[in-house]
């Protein structure tokens, strides 16, 4: 029990090194992250700032970059005492290495000074043939050389000490170094947060004088969105029921159906959170899942899916491999498509170009067709909705991001 918990104590600060490495990697990870959406929305609101009818998209992706920076700063808090935590760590063995370094140097001075004040300042062999037997003799050689070896590992022990330290204050210093690097550039993230809010109030300003405008707007988009929803509605609960009555078939052909079904669903239940996004190149959500109160323009809106701005040139591409199971028009909206995932459905809009045709088979990944980039505003959107069955899903907790 003693041995066990003596492994403990020694291999202790070798697990707190661990978690505390991790956590730090894990923390710049989310960050590099964060710092790759907020580039990316800056970028969609400056080509949005130009044109006054996209208040409402400047608005939103105004708030969305707030809401990234204040992530980033949360990270970075996160970080720098993470880092404290890891200099904290280091300073005690800094100081439990020195306390160890100072009881060999004590222990070898010692052994030194008691070689000097005995038989050891004898010639060594006449030491060794001065024994009262042969046997003494052979016991003062093997002393002898025990002491050589004792003496040496002493010395070898003390050099290997002296250089662990040097390393553990060379990690220190670059640990209060990254410190200090996340410090300035969280005071440079705070100063930008404070001046991208006053932007959102003067945006906010100018909408109010165009309230009425803007209401119209909202309400006019809503239509159009409530009209899709119940037409990707009634399309998805006709491939539901065609799925079922494959499967009902008594033959070979609907135990197959089945069989492949349950497998492709369970793959897909399986991977939620680490779905690809459903566009490629680099891409902000700016339109959130579910009911949504805008009470500075006294309305509310729903959506069953998300709001995804890309760059001009982007594809749809297919989150989970599947089938093409409808490609249809949308008014306002170009091409629409749905992929079928055994009991889950995937739906990508504002398709202007298409890849794919009904009834082919996708993988994961795979473009599906070029997203419509509006010639007037500049802006590359498309819509996407997650389905189990006829339930709407929230697509932002399976995408990994």
């Amino acid at each position: 029990m003693k041995r066990k918990t003596f492994i403990l104590i020694i291999l202790f600060p070798f697990f707190v090194l661990s978690a505390n490495n991790q956590q730090i990697e894990e923390l710049r990870r989310q960050q590099n992250a964060l710092q790759e959406e907020i580039q990316h929305t800056n970028r969609l609101f400056q080509q949005a700032r130009t044109l006054t009818e996209n208040i409402v998209n400047r608005i939103n992706l105004l708030s969305r970059q707030i809401n990234a920076r204040r992530q980033l700063i949360d990270t970075q808090n996160q970080e720098i005492a993470a880092l404290e935590r890891e200099a904290r760590r280091l300073e005690e063995e800094i100081a439990q290495l020195e306390r160890q370094l100072e009881r060999a140097r004590q222990a070898y001075a010692t052994a030194i000074r008691a070689m000097l004040n005995n038989n050891f300042r004898q010639n060594k062999l006449l030491f060794v043939l001065s024994g009262r037997s042969f046997g003494e003799s052979l016991r003062r050689m093997q002393h002898l050389r025990n002491y050589s070896t004792w003496k040496r590992q002493q010395a070898e022990e003390i050099k290997a000490k002296i250089e662990e330290i040097s390393i553990r204050r060379q990690e220190l210093s670059t640990t209060m170094t990254d410190r200090e690097r996340v410090r300035l550039s969280l005071r440079t993230e705070e100063q930008t947060l404070q001046a991208e809010e006053q932007t959102h109030r003067t945006e906010m300003t100018a909408a109010r004088g165009q309230e009425q405008q803007l209401q119209q707007q909202l309400q006019a988009q809503q239509q159009r969105v409530d009209q899709l929803n119940a037409q990707i509605e009634r399309l998805i609960a006709e491939e539901v029921e065609r799925q079922r009555r494959a499967q009902a078939r008594p033959d070979d052909a609907g135990r197959a159906e089945t069989a492949e079904n349950l497998a492709l669903t369970g793959s897909f239940a399986a991977n939620r959170g680490q779905l690809p996004m459903p566009v490629t190149g680099p891409a902000t959500i700016t339109g959130n899942f579910g009911t949504r109160r805008h009470a500075q323009w006294n309305i509310t809106t729903n959506s069953n899916g998300i709001d995804i701005q890309t760059q001009r040139g982007a594809s749809a591409r297919s989150v989970f491999e599947g089938e093409v199971s409808r490609i249809f028009a949308v008014p306002g909206a170009h091409t629409a498509i749905i992929l079928r995932h055994g009991d889950y459905f995937t739906f990508y809009s504002n398709i202007d170009e298409l890849f794919v045709q009904q009834g082919d088979r996708v993988t994961t990944g795979q473009a599906l067709g070029r997203i419509f980039t509006d010639p007037e505003s500049g802006v590359t959107e498309m819509h996407f909705q997650l389905w189990q069955q006829t339930t709407t899903l929230n697509p932002a907790g399976w995408l990994r991001r």
